[in-house]
């Protein structure tokens, strides 16, 4: 590793846990950096998956502060459940507003699993203990938006963290992080859950379901899809995804849906469409035109989702923290180490602005600065450079 990009790394560590501390409150880690327009636009609360995929770094940080800091959001989120179980989108701090998204929030509840489990196992088994029924709740919440044959969990239209996107029915990117809690958990059908998001995420291989109906719906999409190099973002009724939705793709990989073989080959198919540039990581590989049957209004809302804008193609260092993980855990250290220098390098941007986004074409920042996840993911990338990591069991 070259001087100046061991310095580079060096920096971004130190302006990571400075961003994280100056992003902390008493309630947990807050999406994004205080300020007007964050306040305006509810950046400034604790979100579930924000403060869940935050855990994954402060966790591996191995800094005691940070570790409590993830343990406070879980404790804020938990307090904040619903009678059903379901975790909130978000718990406002000053306020106690709480709030459930338009058509639900299916990852809130997944990412608080995954975040409990992280934090028990870094170091605080007692945080298990005080929240186990809140744990219990969460999980019978979850089963009861499972399909009982397929093992797969179902959901409203533009409801998980892609939240201005038209995935519904089965969604690969939340399926993933089932799969993930089953395992951690010790849930019953795991194997199940893995074979079904197999079967119709990717319908494209020898192996069929003796099921009759997932396998007449496999059919349907096989004969009509036109990508069959990615597993597909989501698969409904009579609609199906096939934009390349590479964080969904991603934790197939790392959480098992995938075994090395498969993901192996998702990562070539992801880096000859270059979505680790201009900064890993496109969060589609291909946008959706506004032409498109899958297009909707909403994907305008505050001329975000344009193609190669927002969830529509934007790059993403929070992804690119999960490009490099896999990277990573694949041994293919050199191009790890090049994906984590580039995420420092996009941190970096505008005198270390840690910017929510970037355009997918032109680079230009976007969105909201200060972002928690950017710093937290650079964070768990390093450690997954130095084999320092275990996430999703």
């Amino acid at each position: 590793m070259e001087r100046h990009e061991t310095e580079l790394l060096t920096e971004c560590w130190e302006r990571s846990l400075e961003l994280l501390r100056r992003n902390a409150s008493p309630a947990g880690i807050l999406a994004a950096s205080r300020g007007e327009r964050a306040e305006r636009r509810d950046y400034t609360t604790v979100f579930s998956r924000d403060a869940a995929i935050c855990t994954l770094g402060m966790a591996a940080s191995g800094e005691p502060d940070l570790l409590a800091l993830a343990a406070a959001g879980v404790r804020t989120l938990a307090a904040a459940q619903a009678e059903n179980g379901q975790i909130p989108n978000y718990v406002k701090p000053e306020s106690g507003r709480v709030d459930f998204w338009y058509s639900g929030c299916i990852d809130a509840t997944l990412w608080w699993l995954v975040a409990l489990r992280t934090c028990t196992a870094a170091g605080m088994p007692e945080l298990g203990g005080e929240l186990a029924g809140a744990a219990d709740r969460a999980l019978g919440w979850l089963r009861c938006q499972e399909h009982p044959v397929w093992g797969l969990v179902q959901q409203n239209e533009a409801s998980d963290w892609a939240d201005i996107m038209p995935r519904s029915g089965f969604v690969l990117y939340s399926n993933a992080l089932w799969y993930a809690v089953k395992r951690l958990y010790l849930l019953p059908g795991a194997e199940i859950t893995r074979d079904y998001a197999n079967y119709l995420f990717f319908p494209f291989g020898p192996a069929v379901p003796e099921e009759r109906r997932a396998r007449l719906l496999m059919h349907y999409v096989r004969n009509r899809a036109a990508r069959r190099d990615l597993y597909l973002s989501f698969v409904n009724f009579s609609l199906w995804g096939e934009e390349g939705d590479v964080l969904g793709n991603l934790l197939a990989c790392l959480t098992g849906i995938a075994d090395t073989s498969r993901s192996l080959a998702i990562v070539r198919v992801l880096r000859r469409a270059g979505v680790d540039e201009p900064y890993p990581a496109r969060a589609v590989v291909t946008p959706i035109p506004e032409e498109s049957p899958l297009w909707r209004l909403y994907m305008a809302r505050h001329r975000q989702n344009h193609p190669w804008q927002y969830h529509n193609g934007g790059s993403w260092p929070m992804i690119g923290g999960f490009w490099a993980l896999l990277l990573a855990r694949l041994g293919l250290r050199d191009d790890a180490r090049q994906a984590v220098a580039s995420l420092a390098r996009a941190n970096a941007v505008r005198a270390w602005e840690f910017n929510e986004w970037f355009h997918g074409l032109d680079g230009a920042p976007r969105g909201m600065p200060g972002q928690s996840w950017n710093a937290a993911m650079f964070i768990l990338a390093r450690r997954a450079l130095e084999g320092r990591v275990s996430v999703f069991g």
